[in-house]
């Protein structure tokens, strides 16, 4: 999402300042972004005197710095917290001390973990039951976040959708991108939990949502959650292969148990639009089409290449 969210910040105006450690061999995308005009730092979130160069005159922070992902967090929990937990704590204290005035914490809709009954869609005002260490996480700083934490700042958490789509870092460890290489490659898919729910955002609406708190009057956003996405894009991974299938008939699905991915949740996403007109662009559907486009150009040469997964 860095990506695309920059250049949309880039396009209404604003000056842009990224500090990343580009952890997943990015270096082409950072020097795409140096190009387009933002000021990039190259340093550890956990580093103090790189926290306080990249928050210098800056009025409004988004913060996507994180280890992401179950997998990435249950493979190394202790650098998972270290930077997830601390170093979100470290940036939050240093944006207080350096006049930084709206926060934007991004989190995620697997922080609703299995619901009861996953076929009511749960709003921001429902039941956490995050079912991961990395949901487990991203819980623990909003509440310290919403409950005073985040002193004389403003804070703002959004709970995205799973994210897909084409992306300059692209990912291929995100289900829709998942299921649409594999079958688009004419490979052999397994699929688990095939009737689970599951929201979906396409990745330049995500960062879209980011521009949309960032635009909002501070009484509408401050101290709120948004859940970040469309009521209409709630699907059961039956459902997206069935899509897939709408499109491309290569490949294989086969249907297997495994027990160790138990969320299950349906997510209502009226709030952001009632309150903040926020609308996605891009549906499942499209976002499979675009996948299939790039997939075919040649985009991605080898599109099962490790820099393409969270977890090496």
């Amino acid at each position: 999402m860095g990506v695309p969210l920059c250049e949309q910040l880039l396009a209404s105006g604003r000056r842009v300042r990224v500090l990343d450690v580009l952890l997943h061999r990015q270096m082409p995308v950072a020097d795409r972004l140096e190009r387009a005009g933002v000021e990039l730092i190259r340093g550890d979130i956990r580093d103090a005197s790189v926290r306080r160069r990249a928050l210098l005159d800056v009025d409004a922070v988004v913060h996507l710095a994180a280890i992401v992902g179950d997998p990435a967090c249950a493979r190394d929990p202790e650098l998972s917290r270290e930077v997830n937990v601390a170093g979100t704590a470290a940036l939050l204290g240093d944006a207080a001390a350096s006049g930084v005035t709206r926060f934007v914490f991004a989190s995620t809709c697997s922080n609703y973990g299995r619901m009861s009954d996953p076929t009511v869609p749960i709003t921001e005002s429902g039941e956490l039951a995050p079912v991961s260490l990395y949901a487990e996480q991203k819980v623990q700083i909003e509440r310290s976040l919403l409950d005073g934490g985040a002193g004389s700042v403003q804070p703002i958490c959004l709970r995205f959708a799973t994210v897909y789509g084409a992306a300059p870092r692209m990912r291929f460890d995100l289900t829709v991108n998942e299921f649409t290489r594999d079958l688009w490659a004419d490979r052999d898919l397994e699929v688990f939990g095939e009737q689970f729910w599951r929201p979906y955002v396409h990745v330049r609406d995500a960062a879209r949502g980011v521009c949309t708190v960032l635009d909002a009057p501070a009484d509408q956003v401050a101290g709120e959650v948004f859940n970040v996405g469309s009521s209409r894009e709630n699907y059961r991974k039956l459902d997206l292969i069935e899509q897939i299938r709408h499109q491309i008939s290569t490949g294989r699905v086969s249907y297997v148990h495994r027990d160790e991915d138990p969320r299950d949740y349906k997510v209502s996403f009226e709030k952001i639009s009632q309150c903040l007109g926020y609308e996605i662009t891009m549906t499942v559907p499209d976002g499979i089409a675009e996948l299939i486009r790039a997939l075919t150009a040649g985009d991605f040469p080898d599109p099962f290449d490790a820099r393409y997964r969270n977890v090496h």
